[in-house]
């Protein structure tokens, strides 16, 4: 379990868009969200949870959460060099689906 990083572990709406009283959508108001061991701090939104080109709608790669789950055996995606983001555009990049890093 790890803190909601769209919400700052608050469990409410950040930007109020329901409501001043509407809780967040991604960790459903608890402050916290599940993630299976390992994970890592997810380098596309560099662990804020928002998307990098649109501050105000989750991140596409780890759904607001701000870390995502990887394998043990894991390594530096060479497409990407780690970065989450595809040369060619500011999505993230195909081949590790965002995360920077890749199976052994």
């Amino acid at each position: 379990m790890v803190r909601c990083a769209f919400c700052n572990g608050e469990g409410k709406d950040p930007f109020h868009l329901l409501s001043y009283l509407a809780t967040c959508q991604v960790c459903s108001g608890r402050g916290i969200v599940n993630l299976q061991e390992p994970a890592i701090k997810c380098v596309y939104c560099n662990g804020s949870g928002r998307n990098p080109n649109d501050g105000r709608i989750t991140c596409p790669v780890c759904f607001g959460k701000g870390a995502v789950s990887v394998d043990k055996n894991s390594a530096e995606c060479p497409e990407c060099h780690g970065t989450g983001k595809s040369r060619e555009s500011k999505l993230p990049c195909l081949k590790c689906k965002g995360k920077g890093v890749v199976k052994k």
